[in-house]
């Protein structure tokens, strides 16, 4: 059943034996005449399916690793005493590390932004390499005592599998888009038991939109991988536990919102100290790529080992800041733990997580976030229960709350964070502090992050921010007077009603500029205008500047600006067309931007990206050890500052590519009329031996 504007191949599809099976399988398709739905409804449950084997394949791995590294090692190598808490995540690491270098740099990190860029920008396209790389690398993090967890491996390895079989049966870019979000949910579903909360996961974070024509196949994967992990772990939560938790008293009502926007602050420092720790290593040039997980495994261990010894905190098997931490989250809803221990916890697991992802680990940090939000939760709550005894519910009760506040602030997914509590805990009479906590936190985490959440922002340090699961940085990249309309018919401004009412029907236009005697812009008159003229029984000889919009109430666009910033400006006053006018003379009307206009920025703007991730990547190939990112900000006075990108071409080195560049908090993508700014900061992809010339020819 392949669409007929599929014609490029992918990597899948490049195997000649992958290549036969796909063309088997679109020619049964075809001659059995299998209607679209029977094949939506059949890749949905083989995605489904397939992922929650994955998934039950996954935590056994995980826990095959943890029996190696915490049971076996000791007792066969009982001469290291407790340093193997030290010797097994730096081994690990090391693995992790090599394994992510030389097959799959998409399995680095948590996996959920590698999935979101894919949906966004490859039409769901993923390496099918990714899943196996992801299935191991994650499983050594995890089982040699990263502190990472479950959820971003799983969904970036059901992604992976719902992407293969798109590509399987040559599905166009928006089955495929599909099957990758089916992939995701149905991770979710399986590891977590929490089918409701992996379809809302999938569609929240990864899409980015609800829409009818995507749940009903998630829902079906989500399900499907859900029935296989319940018959292998049993029907039970994650966290079970023996207390319901409810409001004591509508006085806690005043506590909750609090506790919102501590979780919100902790949310926000866990996302900045990632990525500053992400930094951090990447800075770390003596060191090879594929040994950092290692140093970072080797301070992992060295802070385990010291920790008691500072704390009363002890640890017997594993330290509690490693792996996923589950066991530490239910004392904390069981209402088992102290303040002191809490509060250490909390900042030891912050810093655990940052060594792990940021030396170049794999794993999620969903669990990690879970961890933190009950512990900070269960903090709260012991402060409450002193200072206001009789009208607080038990810390656990804080603890849940705290679990979904921190999530949400992280990755800016409400709905997702109150459902996956819900099934995880099976508690839901809570629901109304819940719900307020998780909005207050994710509310104000989106402000103090400028809208980013932990997923998207990694995208966007690459010059990559997406909204509602597209690619909005793509109309960066393409100014308004490349693709504004300049064949245009302005009316004179003393047309009639009837005339321009006749004119519009004639032309089936929506609208057109008025022009006066001069030729100045005085104004626009619209189909709304002509309508509300009528209704409003306007005199037929009325003039068109007397019905339209002046002047001095138009919004404009300027040929030099971005269609990003054009767009936005449509977008807050729901306008279907902008006229372009000079800046130096505002009545000078130069052309007008309408939806085709928009429609072919867009594709301008993604021939553009494509063209220029087709150049990092031959770079990146050539010599994938000697090419690096590096970040260059100009001052008054640099000598880039003034000279548009085609100007410096044949100044900067061969071996340079200007990725983006970041200008008063928005991300450009540079072309050849981009003119550069002093404050500018731009990243370019380099080798290492020209670096210092392309600092040379754009720096003082």
């Amino acid at each position: 059943m392949k669409d007929p504007d599929i014609t490029h191949q992918t990597e899948l599809t490049r195997s000649p034996v992958i290549r036969k099976i796909s063309k088997w399988l679109v020619e049964r398709l075809s001659r059995f005449q299998v209607s679209e739905e029977v094949v939506l409804i059949t890749t949905a449950l083989i995605v489904g399916m397939g992922t929650g084997l994955g998934a039950v394949g996954f935590r056994y791995l995980i826990r095959g690793v943890e029996w190696v590294g915490y049971d076996w090692f000791p007792r066969v190598f009982a001469l290291f005493g407790t340093n193997y808490v030290v010797l097994i995540p730096a081994l690990g690491g090391l693995i992790v590390g090599l394994l992510i270098f030389y097959f799959a740099r998409e399995a680095k990190g948590h996996g959920v932004p590698e999935v979101m860029e894919a949906v966004a920008l490859r039409g769901g396209r993923i390496r099918p390499i990714v899943a196996l790389v992801k299935v191991l690398a994650s499983s050594i993090s995890i089982g040699s005592g990263g502190s990472v967890g479950r959820e971003g491996p799983i969904a970036q390895i059901g992604s992976a599998l719902g992407s293969t079989v798109g590509q399987l049966f040559r599905l166009s870019d928006e089955r495929i888009r599909n099957l990758v979000a089916c992939g995701a949910a149905a991770g979710i579903a399986a590891t977590f038991n929490a089918p409701i909360a992996g379809v809302i996961f999938s569609l929240e974070v990864i899409l980015g939109e609800f829409s009818v024509r995507y749940f009903s196949t998630v829902v079906i994967s989500a399900v499907a991988a859900s029935t296989i992990g319940q018959a292998v772990f049993g029907n039970v939560p994650a966290f079970p536990i023996s207390t319901q938790y409810s409001i004591v008293s509508v006085w806690e009502f005043g506590l909750y919102p609090i506790l919102g926007v501590l979780a919100a602050i902790l949310g926000v420092i866990f996302v900045r100290s990632l990525y500053w720790s992400e930094d951090l290593f990447d800075s770390w040039k003596s060191v090879p790529e594929w040994f950092k997980p290692a140093v970072g495994g080797a301070l992992l261990g060295i802070m385990a080992l010291v920790y008691p010894l500072v704390t009363n905190i002890t640890w017997e098997r594993m330290p509690h800041i490693y792996n996923v931490g589950y066991d530490v989250i239910e004392s904390a809803l069981s209402n088992e733990l102290l303040l002191g221990t809490v509060l250490v916890l909390l900042v030891l697991k912050l810093i655990a997580t940052d060594l792990t992802l940021g030396s170049g680990g794999s794993g999620g940090v969903f669990a990690p976030s879970l961890f933190m939000g009950s512990m900070l939760g269960t903090a709260f709550g012991l402060g409450a229960n002193i200072l206001f005894p009789e009208i607080t519910a038990p810390p656990g009760a804080y603890a849940l709350v705290g679990m979904a506040a921190v999530f949400a602030a992280g990755a800016h997914a409400p709905i997702t964070a109150v459902l996956i509590l819900f099934e995880l805990t099976g508690d839901y009479r809570i629901i109304l502090p819940l719900m307020l906590t998780v909005v207050i936190a994710t509310i104000l985490a989106q402000s103090l992050l400028g809208g980013e959440s932990i997923y998207t922002l990694k995208l966007s340090r690459r010059g990559v921010r997406l909204q509602r699961g597209h690619d909005i940085d793509v109309m960066q990249s393409v100014s308004v007077g490349e693709v504004m309309t300049t064949d245009i018919e302005p009316v004179s401004d003393r047309m009639t009603l009837v005339g321009i009412s006749e004119l519009l029907s004639q032309t089936r236009h929506h609208g057109f500029p008025l022009v006066d005697d001069a030729g100045r812009l005085v104004g626009v008159v619209t189909v709304t205008d002509v309508d509300q003229a009528i209704a409003r029984n306007v005199s037929r000889k009325a003039k068109a500047s007397e019905i339209g919009t002046p002047h001095d109430l138009l919004v404009v666009a300027h040929p030099d600006e971005s269609m990003g910033e054009a767009l936005q400006r449509m977008g807050r006053r729901g306008l279907g067309r902008l006229p372009v006018v000079s800046r130096e003379a505002t009545d000078e009307l130069l052309g007008m931007v309408r939806r085709d206009d928009i429609i072919e920025a867009y594709n301008v703007g993604l021939t553009r990206r494509a063209e220029l991730q087709h150049r990092v990547k031959r770079m990146h190939l050539r010599d994938i050890d000697g090419t690096q990112f590096v970040e260059l900000r100009l001052s008054e006075g640099d000598h880039g500052v003034g000279r548009s990108i085609s100007k410096l071409a044949d100044m900067l080195p061969e071996d340079c590519v200007l990725v983006s560049i970041r200008r008063d908090g928005r991300i450009l993508i540079p072309h050849g009329s981009t003119r550069l700014q002093a404050g500018d900061s731009i990243t370019a992809f380099v080798h290492q031996s020209v670096a210092g010339k392309v600092r040379s020819c754009l720096l003082s």
